[in-house]
């Protein structure tokens, strides 16, 4: 990232008005709401639909995150929430993430899960279908959900890369790390869900303001 250019953030998870108001009042680009039941930030659509109109209202995109969704669910979130992007977590593959694009009529962001330079190489058969990537720390093998878990990998796998879209650093990040973390892979976008809690899916809005004032001096 060029010098002159500062990281915009999103907050992910977020289940309360209150966490909803602190990301847009903070300057948040996007708000993210989580459809998986394994996740202690899940929500149903037509609930993340009552939070979203605050963003909505101040040009916030609003992000559907969701783990390898059937066609109903997918159904059921573009008609719930009417998403900006719908977030796909898990182990879609290219054709996959094109088909559910083209159901739901939405922009796309794929996650990518990273351990090795080899993982961040993976991004090349999503980028001519996507609107965002995103690099997020690669879970144990044992982990019972694909994020979320406060979890960092080594950032200097990105340090440099090129891709044809924009690009989302996650993965552990929080308010007194985002700034390195931004400084040593070049992130031009950065995501947080538990780096802004007090307990597992609580949001805490003075942690949210602080992690979006740290990413404006990244």
């Amino acid at each position: 990232m060029s010098p002159d250019m500062t990281a915009k953030a999103k907050i992910c998870g977020l289940t309360t008005p209150e966490g909803v108001r602190a990301a847009v009042d903070g300057g948040a680009a996007f708000v993210g709401f989580m459809f998986f039941p394994k996740s202690p930030r899940n929500i149903a659509p037509e609930a993340a639909a009552r939070l979203a109109p605050p963003a909505r209202a101040k040009g916030v995109k609003v992000v559907a995150v969701t783990v390898d969704p059937a066609d109903a669910e997918v159904d059921a979130i573009a008609a719930g929430l009417s998403p900006d992007l719908i977030q796909l977590h898990g182990q879609e593959s290219p054709a996959r993430v094109r088909e559910i694009a083209q159901r739901s009529g939405r922009s796309v962001i794929k996650v990518l899960h990273v351990a090795e330079a080899a993982d961040v190489d993976a991004a090349r058969a999503y980028e001519p279908l996507v609107e965002h990537l995103m690099f997020e720390t690669k879970p144990a093998k044992d982990a019972d959900r694909p994020g979320g878990l406060g979890k960092t990998f080594d950032w200097t796998l990105l340090a440099g890369r090129r891709f044809s879209r924009p690009w989302l650093l996650a993965g552990g990040l929080d308010p007194w790390n985002v700034e390195a973390a931004v400084a040593a892979s070049g992130a031009p976008l950065v995501d947080v869900s538990s780096g802004v809690e007090r307990g597992p899916g609580l949001k805490d809005p003075a942690l949210i303001t602080a992690f979006l004032d740290a990413v404006r001096r990244a």
